[in-house]
């Protein structure tokens, strides 16, 4: 029986790994839980997994929850980021599950390696931001760090065809998300509503934006560089409107291995719990024949620059990915609430990389005030723009 702590348990993410555990009880138990504000949502599944320890965003959060849940869970709620840190080391979990949006994740992350738990990553964020120092500790700690994003996950299994020295390429596919098609004109007046409408996934709203504007793809860009402890020229984004090939990897002798499913995060979610097992998830199969004809395209980084901005940073370096990710989280909260335009996400990122750059991607605190001066100066430039 393998105990988990799950960090975004009432998230997209969150939900499918439970979801999982529900399907097979005789493998599985949940040890800790860890959630934002959706209180009712995890007053439900705290009654459902009964976890030791259970966490929220905030103090104001826990009355709330108490009042929903009976007598004997009240006293096992924390909150805050101490609170997420917790769950994430949690003594009596064999694997936390890091699921949390944003830039959140990170320190529960690192607190869960350091007690020396297995890591199964949704939490690209975790990676873009520290990297180097994330890495640096799951070799030292000597745990495992296994993707659950779902293109990581398919390089993940991709590479067990070949040796890691013979890999010449990683492809990363992208859909494309609503706008694959649409033109400059369309995309000054996209609406948020349009930009989370994605054809193929079901997602939070942040991925959701991300995914719009290709930003998502180039913090997995900047996830692979480090999860895979490859040189950043070596990864490739092809544009697969389809979702059936979910990521490739090419080998220096010319061989391509790509891993095809249906677009369903709980496969690459089982994949992680029980690697190098599989699961039967009884799942619908991928059905070739209905597939129809299965498209690759360059990414157009004139109408999606986020792309671009994102591979820039990775190969500048140091605080970069972290100033990148904090001021696109401003952005896409801005665009949701209204205050910008939708190219205006990657017109911030773009104007907070130029204006905070220093900082050592080896030194947390660095990396950790690049984040908070990255998310003070695109809150700034947006007040800004509003005003002229």
């Amino acid at each position: 029986m393998k105990q988990l702590s799950l960090l975004g348990s009432t998230g997209s993410i969150g939900r499918n790994v439970l979801d999982v555990v529900r399907r097979f009880p005789d493998q599985f138990s949940v040890a800790a839980l860890a959630a934002g504000r959706n209180v009712e949502l995890l007053a439900e599944q705290v009654v459902e997994f009964k976890p030791d320890l259970i966490s929220v965003m905030d103090e104001s959060s826990v009355e709330d929850l108490q009042a929903r849940l009976p007598r004997e869970y009240r006293q096992r709620i924390v909150w805050g980021s101490q609170g997420n840190q917790e769950v994430a080391a949690m003594g009596g979990a064999d694997m936390t599950i890091s699921a949390i949006v944003g830039a959140a994740g990170l320190l529960p992350t690192l607190a869960a390696i350091e007690a020396g738990k297995d890591i199964g990553l949704a939490n690209k964020e975790t990676l873009v931001m520290a990297g180097k120092l994330v890495m640096d500790a799951v070799n030292r700690k000597q745990v495992r760090l296994l993707p659950i994003d779902s293109e990581h996950s398919a390089i993940f299994q991709a590479l067990e065809a070949g040796r890691r020295q013979d890999v010449a390429k990683i492809i990363l596919t992208a859909s494309g998300g609503p706008f694959r098609t649409k033109n400059l004109e369309a995309l000054a007046t996209a609406t948020p509503a349009q930009a989370l409408n994605h054809p193929n996934w079901e997602m939070g709203q942040k991925i959701s934006i991300d995914s719009a504007t290709l930003m998502n793809k180039g913090l997995e860009v900047i996830e692979a560089r480090w999860l895979f402890d490859v040189p950043v020229d070596t990864i490739e984004v092809v544009v697969h409107p389809q979702s059936v090939v979910h990521s490739l990897v090419e080998f220096q002798d010319g061989s391509v291995v790509a891993q095809l499913g249906i677009p369903d995060m709980r496969i690459p979610i089982a994949y992680a719990l029980t690697y190098p097992k599989r699961l039967p998830l009884a799942l619908q199969s991928l059905q070739l024949s209905q597939c129809g004809n299965l498209e690759f395209h360059a990414p157009d980084y004139d109408r999606f620059p986020a792309l671009g901005l994102a591979f820039g940073a990775i190969r500048d370096g140091g605080i970069l990915p972290a100033v990148l990710n904090a001021a696109n989280e401003v952005a896409v909260a801005a665009f949701l609430a209204g205050d910008i335009s939708f190219p205006a996400i990657a017109e911030t990122v773009a104007a907070v990389l130029q204006q905070v750059r220093k900082g050592s991607e080896q030194i947390l605190d660095d990396i950790l005030s690049a984040d908070a001066k990255a998310r003070q100066v695109a809150r700034e430039l947006i007040v800004a723009s509003a005003v002229s």
